[in-house]
């Protein structure tokens, strides 16, 4: 596998033999100090080019980096309609396993750019033209206090989601029952974010889909998360609905009470006995 040194050398050896690139940017994993130091990360490169057209159309330009065990183009895809406006993106993973998410941007777009990223660097400037930048920081990613109304919209969210499961579950549609649940997780992580962002007063980041959170749970609540996580049976799904509820209710009520917000207890009330009805109905299939 090639070394940190070593692809960053190309990357900027690149840059520098190609007139159209004016200046080369970098952001994410490697850029912030707080993400532990793995061969998985990511490098997160932009060229920003005088112009794209002529890369466009030569698209074996890219192999300059090396043997691929795949590539992908959002920006060039079907199913992914173009979202970066006249940005273009290669996603690269390479046979020694390092991996480039590479992307091309008109250098008239820099000044937007080093704004949209604290955690933006600035690897090479040829004309001296590039925003000066400060250490780089990845505060635009830390946790968010939220405010009354959110909070209320995540509790809303979370119980509405859960009478989705159940229909799918009472219907035996088991991935359409999958599908919700994932959803009312998706609330259930985002209230133990902010359980975590209240007790390190919002000062830091748990990382794209929450992939750190687990550093600042305790065991047994991080153990009651993964149990909301089910095997491919139905009476398995209804448990892992069960313990996402017990676990939602119990933090949302803590944080409501720490940050001054009314939660609805009576809303969780009467979904709890919905879904109790229907989980009777389930186990006793003569009662539906």
């Amino acid at each position: 596998m090639r070394s940190e040194k070593e692809m960053m050398a190309l990357i900027l050896q690149v840059a520098n033999k190609d007139e159209r690139v004016r200046a080369v940017a970098m952001n994410g994993s490697r850029t912030n100090a707080n993400v532990p130091k793995d061969t998985f990360r990511d490098y997160d490169i932009v060229y920003l080019v005088s112009e794209l057209a002529s890369f466009l159309s030569d698209p074996d330009w890219i192999d300059v980096f090396g043997k691929r065990i795949i590539m992908q183009t959002p920006e060039d895809m079907a199913m992914f309609p173009p979202e970066l406006g006249g940005r273009f993106t290669y996603l690269m993973l390479f046979e020694d396993g390092n991996r480039m998410d590479l992307m091309l941007m008109p250098i008239e777009e820099k000044d937007k750019y080093c704004a949209e990223d604290g955690l933006t660097v600035i690897l090479l400037d040829k004309d001296g033209h590039m925003p000066k930048l400060s250490e780089p920081t990845d505060k635009d990613y830390w946790v968010k206090k939220p405010s009354a109304e959110f909070f209320a919209d995540c509790c809303n969210e979370f119980w509405w989601l859960t009478t989705y499961v159940a229909k799918g579950l009472w219907r035996q549609e088991i991935l359409y029952a999958y599908d919700h649940l994932n959803s009312v997780r998706k609330m259930l992580l985002t209230m133990l974010e902010w359980k975590v962002g209240i007790e390190t007063n919002f000062s830091l980041s748990v990382g794209k889909n929450s992939k750190y959170i687990k550093n600042y749970l305790a065991n047994d609540i991080w153990k009651r998360l993964m149990k909301t996580y089910p095997a491919g049976e139905y009476a398995h799904v209804w448990y892992s609905l069960f313990e996402a509820i017990h676990l939602f209710e119990q933090v949302a009520i803590e944080v409501a009470t720490i940050l001054g917000y009314q939660y609805s207890s009576e809303d969780a009330s009467k979904v709890k006995t919905y879904l109790a009805q229907n989980y009777v109905c389930f186990v006793n299939p003569s009662t539906k």
